[in-house]
């Protein structure tokens, strides 16, 4: 990859999210709790949600991740509170098709995932940015259980 891809993929707005990742840490009695792992580079994230009824009530994640991954992680934790399944695999779906099929961005409240528009050159990357969204979903999914 040439320094000029590198600057590209990891421009300032995916660093700055880097920066603010929302709810990091855990929740001391989670409904569910998962983690998910890219085998490519090692990233890791752990989510943990509290659910109220169908909704997120309460959400910490633990992330591992490169800086890609921690992007998609802050992006997801600035609005999960409050969403359902349905809403996070909507929106995991959304930011797939974006990364793999030339698929828009994701809308609000999820639209800042469009910084990662740069990754969709670089499909070994694309496990990274969607652990977070594999690992809330696996957690409401055990929640649910």
């Amino acid at each position: 990859m040439a320094d000029s891809d590198l600057m590209q993929l990891y421009s300032r707005r995916i660093l700055a999210l880097t920066t603010t990742i929302p709810h990091l840490g855990t929740l001391p009695d989670p409904d569910g709790k998962a983690m998910r792992r890219s085998p490519q580079c090692g990233s890791s994230v752990t989510a943990y949600v509290a659910m109220d009824g169908d909704r997120i009530a309460d959400f910490a994640q633990e992330v591992r991740a490169c800086a890609l991954g921690q992007a998609s992680a802050s992006v997801l934790g600035q609005a999960v509170i409050g969403r359902s399944r349905d809403e996070i695999a909507a929106t995991r779906d959304a930011l797939r098709a974006m990364l793999t099929t030339a698929g828009d961005p994701p809308a609000a409240p999820f639209a800042d995932l469009e910084a990662l528009l740069p990754a969709r050159d670089y499909p070994n990357r694309h496990a990274s940015i969607l652990l977070a969204w594999e690992a809330t979903l696996d957690a409401i999914d055990q929640a649910a259980a």
